[in-house]
């Protein structure tokens, strides 16, 4: 009997790191001086001799490349596609890249992450679609006649319990169904399974239509780092509606319209700002401090800080947002 061919596997530590400067977003991106793609997340393989646990891997590697230390982090999912890096003939070990979520605060010392090569850029540049703050991102005008080509022109998938004109539906928003800010990783699968996004070409994906017609929707990250993103704004969005885990980007102290605006930079939508104060009142996850900030140049703001008691009196505090405004 001939002896079964067996591919090495590797596992592999990838960190998604997030922080909120002013109104924008934004993921740490780690330079690689051998990769032709600027972008990418600070990743590592696990070393069981070294490491004692995933995280404490994932965290010495965070450390090395970006000189960062963080603080808030939880397993995201574990990323196991063939097509992260390999080609035909390829015998190179199999990496499985196990994905974290980092919350953490502006650093201080930006010249320590641009001596490391790491930089925090905005997470919507590389994924345009998903800011609805000002305004219905023009570059769906773009992206949409594409995805209903290629809705109308698949077969059936039996594997799958959608097929692609309700997924295009569920995902995109369009005939008439809502736009549900939590579904960015399914809207860059079916992105990706239209061959759109520069991964899908680098992958040898087919293109839904030639590749000249297909307008730059965002930028590409090395591996499958886009698709780690993805997960994690979309854990992260759901997550602020029932766990308080905003408050790990923030300042100790800061004003509603600091909460408001980072509240709004994630979930990539505007909310009514009466509301949203009477929603933080109704969750009491906040109690002020009794000092004021001057900072934003107009009649002093009260200060709160998080109410970090609220954690034991209930099970899910978070804030359940509304509409927009």
């Amino acid at each position: 009997m001939a002896e079964a061919h067996l591919t090495p596997i590797e596992v592999g530590l990838t960190a998604a790191i997030v922080a909120v400067e002013g109104d924008e977003p934004r993921i740490l991106v780690a330079a690689d001086a051998k990769s032709e793609i600027r972008a990418g997340l600070p990743f590592g393989p696990f070393d069981p001799l070294s490491h004692r646990t995933f995280e404490i891997g994932l965290r010495a590697w965070v450390t090395a490349q970006t000189a960062l230390s963080v603080g808030y982090v939880e397993q995201l999912y574990t990323f196991g596609d063939r097509g992260r890096h390999a080609h035909p003939g390829d015998t190179s070990p199999h990496m499985i890249s196990v994905g974290y979520l980092a919350l953490t605060r502006m650093c201080d010392d930006a010249a320590a992450l641009r001596a490391a090569g790491a930089t925090f850029e905005p997470w919507y540049r590389f994924f345009p679609w998903e800011d609805w703050r000002e305004t219905r991102p023009a570059i769906l005008d773009e992206v949409l006649p594409l995805l209903d080509h290629w809705a109308k022109s698949g077969k059936p998938e039996p594997q799958r319990p959608l097929g692609r004109k309700e997924r295009l539906r569920h995902c995109f928003g369009v005939g008439g169904s809502p736009w549900d800010e939590e579904k960015v990783l399914d809207r860059y699968e079916v992105l990706y399974e239209a061959g759109l996004v520069e991964e899908a070409r680098r992958d040898g994906r087919e293109a839904v239509v030639p590749r000249g017609k297909i307008p730059k929707l965002g930028e590409p990250m090395r591996f499958d780092h886009r698709r780690i993103v993805a997960t994690a704004i979309a854990r992260l969005r759901a997550k602020l509606k029932y766990r308080p885990v905003v408050f790990e980007l923030l300042p100790d102290e800061f004003t509603l319209t600091e909460l408001q605006r980072t509240v709004e930079a994630i979930s990539g939508r505007l909310l009514h700002k009466q509301n949203f104060r009477r929603l933080v009142e109704t969750a009491a996850l906040v109690e002020p401090t009794g000092e004021t900030s001057t900072t934003t140049g107009g009649r002093p703001a009260a200060l709160f800080r998080f109410r970090r008691e609220v954690v034991q009196e209930r099970p899910a505090p978070g804030l359940r947002l509304g509409g927009r405004s």
